[in-house]
């Protein structure tokens, strides 16, 4: 089996100076992904309350999950441990 690597094949422009685009480390995801979460914990305490009036089990213990996983990520976003 004769394998050859070739190195000069790559996925972008190499006569240009400009850095990659990194899109992970992108303020505008960074956002996006907070406004998310926070529209979760929303929905996550409106669900919590409807589940509390029908008096459905599943549907409270689900949206006080979705509330404390919320509840979470946002402080951790706010003191810092999420880039």
């Amino acid at each position: 089996m004769n394998l050859v690597f070739r190195i000069d094949a790559m996925r972008y422009n190499t006569t240009t100076e400009q850095p990659m685009t990194v899109y992970s480390e992108a303020e505008s995801l960074h956002f996006m992904l907070n406004f998310t979460v926070f529209l979760a914990l929303i929905i996550g305490v409106i669900l919590w309350f409807l589940g509390r009036h029908g008096r459905v089990l599943w549907l409270q213990v689900w949206s006080a999950g979705l509330v404390l996983s919320s509840i979470a990520y946002l402080l951790a976003a706010i003191l810092g441990y999420v880039r």
